[in-house]
């Protein structure tokens, strides 16, 4: 369930019972007599309901707003964006820098700029939009995407690929992989990327739609991206992803991994 609609839910609930109680708290007063000649309006102990919701209600407009408009948490669940981002990884997306959306309904209210090519963009899946996808832009509206032979072009300029040796990993199914590492220069942004030398790839060409984005995964040849399912739509967008908070070592059995937390994501 959509976490955002459930802070959403209670921020009503404790809202309009905080209210409730602001407008009626009068009538909670009863007489009782005092030792002169004239009565004392006694206020009883408010009901646990209003208790709870007046402690709450701030906490949980503070998070709402939080999450809704500058930065909003995620945990990595799989490869894809690897040596870029590992299983385990929590990280922070940066929610206004794509301009202001309204929480739940996602209409853009202020639009401050776009997606750039290079970002690391989590977004909502457009064949599912109860499930976020985390994956890098690779094209922008109006391109024209070709991957063939493992190599990016765009708008038929390839996209410069340095080797940098390899890395070992495990996929899903546990097969170990020992992958070709290399430094691509997409637009302003320098990062790393893989691809196994024993899986072949078919020839794709693609145009960008206006409104929409091409997205790849890091890890080229294990990741479901805008290859096989298209593009997303601008109104799929969250944010930007900018920062590991936390990283838990999965590929080791667990324990946490002092070395990521902290680091930019790029």
């Amino acid at each position: 369930m959509d976490f955002a609609l459930i802070l959403f839910v209670a921020l009503a609930i404790t809202g309009a019972i905080w209210l409730w109680d602001l407008l009626f708290r009068k009538y909670r007063g009863v007489s009782v007599p005092s030792s002169g000649a004239e009565e004392s309006i006694a206020t009883p102990k408010e009901p646990w309901l209003v208790e709870y919701a007046k402690a709450f209600f701030p906490v949980i407009f503070l998070v709402f707003l939080l999450r809704s408009f500058v930065v909003e948490p995620f945990r990595i669940p799989s490869g894809s964006m690897l040596p870029s981002l590992q299983v385990g990884d929590f990280i922070l997306v940066n929610k206004f820098g794509y301009g202001l959306r309204l929480p739940i309904l996602h209409n853009k209210l202020i639009d401050m700029s776009s997606p750039k090519r290079g970002d690391v963009m989590v977004f909502r899946f457009p064949h599912d939009e109860s499930i976020n996808f985390i994956k890098r832009v690779v094209g922008l509206p109006g391109d024209r995407i070709e991957y063939k032979d493992k190599q990016l072009f765009i708008n038929a300029e390839s996209v410069v690929l340095e080797p940098t040796g390899t890395y070992p990993f495990r996929e899903a199914g546990r097969r170990h992989i020992v992958a070709n590492r290399f430094l691509e220069k997409l637009g302003e942004s320098e990062h790393n990327v893989l691809t196994d030398p024993q899986k072949r790839t078919a020839s794709m060409s693609f145009v960008v739609p206006e409104g929409h984005y091409f997205v790849m995964g890091d890890n080229r040849d294990y990741s479901n991206d805008s290859r096989f399912w298209g593009f997303v739509p601008d109104e799929n967008v969250i944010g930007r992803a900018f920062f590991i908070w936390f990283s838990w070592d999965v590929s080791s059995g667990g324990g946490i991994d002092w070395g990521r937390i902290g680091d930019s994501i790029r």
